[in-house]
């Protein structure tokens, strides 16, 4: 690529082809347009990349120029796909909630427009949940969604807004076990599990998981009891200058269990 006298980059097929664009374009310093053929998290139009290296959660690199979108090819994916993006959709529920403590307790900038527009995504997933469960995934709501999402990340010039405790502990569980579930599902079950130690409404967000098909409890992915206790103890280690709920529990792997036993994740 340092040699070809191309000038632009283009990310054509699924989440990590289209991280791996992304990241050749930034380290390049070529503008890189997103042409996603499935939807299985924000990713496609945000301006952070979840390829794995020595760093155990995403990384910066730059905003698509362009994200151009063919529905039609977007439904063939399999629908476990698109399933996994609205995983990752409704994790920013808290996201936003550990920004709003990282504000409070820390001091830290909070920019409530991209605050907002990540909620609305999450906050839209949630009040059509059991619309898309009884017609089926509306592709292009929930990719307008995602990209909406992924905006909100560029607004901010961080993953804030998109990333809290929840991403942690699916980062956490990629360290312990490479391969299990799709991003998307572990951040959904990290969803239901930190929005409980959050205190907001957790069964709200188990129905819409369960509306639009995606996983609501760890043996669905075959995230072993084990394996999510340990996550959930070193998920914080992982951007300990992240503010997050997890700064303010003691957590242990007994709490842990306890906490997935109380949300039906286990």
């Amino acid at each position: 690529m340092r040699q070809s006298k191309s000038e632009l980059v283009i990310g054509i097929g699924g989440g990590r082809s289209v991280d791996i664009a992304k990241l050749i374009g930034f380290n390049l310093n070529k503008p890189f347009v997103s042409i996603p053929t499935s939807a299985s998290h924000d990713g496609i139009a945000s301006p952070f990349v979840s390829v794995k290296g020595d760093k155990p959660h995403s990384l910066v690199a730059a905003a698509p120029l362009g994200v151009f979108v063919d529905v039609d090819i977007i439904k063939k994916a399999p629908k476990r796909l698109l399933a996994s993006g609205c995983g990752d959709l409704i994790a920013k529920i808290t996201a936003v909630r550990d920004w709003q403590l990282g504000r409070d307790k820390t001091g830290e900038y909070y920019g409530r427009y991209s605050a907002e527009l990540a909620s609305m995504s999450a906050k839209f997933l949630i009040k059509n949940s059991a619309r898309f469960s009884k017609k089926g995934l509306h592709v292009r709501e929930i990719v307008e969604a995602l990209i909406s999402a992924g905006v909100a990340s560029c607004i901010a010039g961080s993953s804030r807004p998109c990333s809290g405790a929840e991403h942690l502990f699916s980062h956490a569980v990629d360290k312990l076990e490479p391969g299990v579930g799709l991003h998307g599902e572990k951040c959904g079950i990290g969803t239901i599990l930190i929005s409980k130690l959050q205190g907001q409404n957790w069964k709200q967000i188990v129905k819409a998981l369960k509306d639009v098909g995606a996983p609501t409890t760890a043996k669905e992915i075959g995230l072993k009891p084990e394996v999510l206790a340990k996550a959930l103890t070193i998920a914080q280690s992982l951007r300990p200058e992240r503010y997050t709920i997890l700064k303010e529990v003691d957590m242990t792997e007994k709490k842990a269990i306890s906490l997935a036993k109380s949300t039906k994740v286990l």
